[in-house]
């Protein structure tokens, strides 16, 4: 078995898919987990878990409690648990975490802001320019 296949079962227990033909534009918000099959545009946000499926295409701004990236995402990644991204993931954007795992093969087009204590940090309730405020008081 292919580790990256071990590391997305993860998904395999997530409560709503976006299928492989759907194409969505908006604002999603949802509760405990998603998985993203086909493509979707504006802005994710969540205490839970995201899923992007390999054959998933995300422009969005995201803000989860974790996320598996397995596909491409072009926008910025705020994710207060962790980030892992799969060797047939790609980012194009900044990415603020507590904790980051990337595979061999990854394309990456962004800076990483690693979060020192984030049960310190709403990352949900905080603007941008007050996170990073808050980031140098460590």
């Amino acid at each position: 078995m292919n580790k990256d296949k071990k590391d997305s079962s993860l998904s395999d227990n997530v409560k709503t898919t976006l299928g492989v033909q759907t194409v969505f534009n908006g604002t999603i918000k949802f509760k405990d987990s998603l998985k993203i099959l086909g493509r979707c545009e504006g802005r994710i946000e969540s205490q839970g878990f995201l899923s992007v499926e390999p054959s998933a295409e995300v422009t969005a701004d995201i803000s989860v409690g974790s996320i598996v990236v397995g596909g491409v995402v072009r926008g910025n990644i705020e994710a207060f648990e962790k980030v892992e991204v799969l060797s047939t993931g790609k980012i194009y954007g900044n990415i603020c975490t507590a904790k980051l795992k990337m595979s061999d093969g990854v394309v990456f087009e962004g800076k990483v802001e690693m979060l020192r204590n984030p049960d310190v940090i709403d990352v949900f309730s905080t603007i941008p320019s007050q996170l990073k405020r808050s980031l140098e008081t460590f």
